[in-house]
């Protein structure tokens, strides 16, 4: 008998030998949060940062219509085609949109948030319901509608609701663009949508030309010398704790392509650091510009919500500028929607702002200059 389990066992093995032999990565070239794997008639994706510090792996199977489904155990399985699915994050409206896929959506939470104009014609359409407002998805209208797969974001509280969806058999998908620090590597995560939805072909042309536009700023920003970057302020209060990004942040990198010196690159971090409000003073006191102050929309508003703020000198001459220019229908700030998946937007907004010569016929995106007042 036991040489029997153990010729049984010796196929079994042979036959998820030859199965993983047969799958193909795909490199990601900025993207460190989760890996592409190409089978027959299937794919394999894996979330390795599902959130800062995450210590498990996520694996999720993709099967090619009439695909037989391999062997091995999967946190979710999907099945193309894929006709509707819920997002939970604005940042993830942008992949549908460049996917051609914005009718497949049926299910988000607080559609006041979304920005995306083609979204809204599917929201007039009554297409798209609405899943309450908060950090979470209502888990009883999302069985409800049964989608062929939702998407989740770990920033938010959705991560207690697996298990229900499991039990309800729908999907679940964990997407962790938002650990991504280089800033291609959280518009890298089209692909992973792309695969989702059966179109990776498209969802890599898309973030190929995402990184031609990054990369040929980038090189603009890059030949300015020290001397002639200008410094540069980022953060505000809040209960008397200045919050900044961190020197290995996305929006700390951003700023250093786009030539600027920015005042706090000796504190580390990925996310935001907090500081006190002397510490600011005595360092950014005289910066050249104040850029990502929050979304006051005048000057006047910003010193009188905080009078510290008009000691500074970026303050005093005019040069504040806040990522609050595009808003959606019902007031949601695009740059929270568009930024992840549009970087190159991001930078040439900040080369323009620090060195306008260099883009001398472009117009900000995001960004704009904070008046007086309206």
């Amino acid at each position: 008998v036991s040489l029997v389990v153990f010729a049984s066992f010796s196929r079994c093995k042979e036959r998820k030998d030859k199965e993983t032999a047969m799958l193909e990565n795909s490199a990601l070239s900025y993207a460190s949060g989760f890996t592409i794997s190409k089978g027959n008639n299937y794919w394999e994706l894996e979330v390795t940062q599902a959130w800062t510090g995450a210590d498990r792996i996520f694996r999720y199977l993709v099967l090619e219509e009439n695909a037989e489904k391999p062997t091995g155990n999967y946190d979710a399985i999907i099945q193309l085609p894929v006709e509707n699915v819920v997002l939970t994050s604005t940042t993830q409206i942008p992949h549908l949109d460049m996917l051609n896929a914005t009718e497949k959506l049926i299910g988000f939470p607080d559609l006041n948030l979304i920005s995306s104009e083609k979204t809204w014609k599917q929201i007039d359409a009554g297409k798209v319901t609405d899943l309450g407002a908060g950090p979470s998805a209502n888990t009883e209208m999302v069985i409800d509608l049964a989608p062929d797969w939702i998407m989740i974001s770990t920033l938010g509280e959705d991560l207690k609701y697996l298990d229900l969806l499991a039990q309800a058999e729908i999907p679940a998908i964990i997407n962790g663009e938002y650990v991504e620090q280089h800033p291609l590597g959280r518009a890298e995560w089209i692909k992973f949508t792309g695969i989702l939805l059966g179109k990776y072909e498209e969802a890599k042309v898309a973030f190929e030309e995402v990184e031609k536009a990054y990369l040929e700023a980038e090189k603009l920003g890059s030949s300015i010398e020290g001397s002639l970057r200008p410094s540069v302020l980022s953060g505000v209060l809040y209960q008397d704790i200045w919050y900044a990004p961190g020197s290995e942040s996305w929006g700390a990198k951003i700023l250093q392509n786009a030539g600027g010196n920015y005042i706090f690159s000796a504190q580390k971090g990925t996310g935001s650091v907090q500081l006190n409000y002397e510490f600011v003073l005595e360092n950014a006191l005289e910066a050249d510009f104040w850029i990502g102050s929050a979304d006051y929309s005048d000057l006047q508003t910003m010193g009188n919500a905080e009078p510290r703020y008009r000691a500074f000198a970026a303050f005093k001459s005019g040069n504040v500028f806040s990522y609050t220019q595009k808003k959606g229908r019902a007031g949601g700030l695009e740059y929270f929607e568009l930024g992840y998946m549009r970087p190159d937007l991001i930078l040439k907004d900040l080369i323009k702002i620090l060195h306008p010569d260099l883009l001398p016929d472009y117009e900000l995106y995001f960004y704009q200059r904070l008046n007086e007042s309206n």
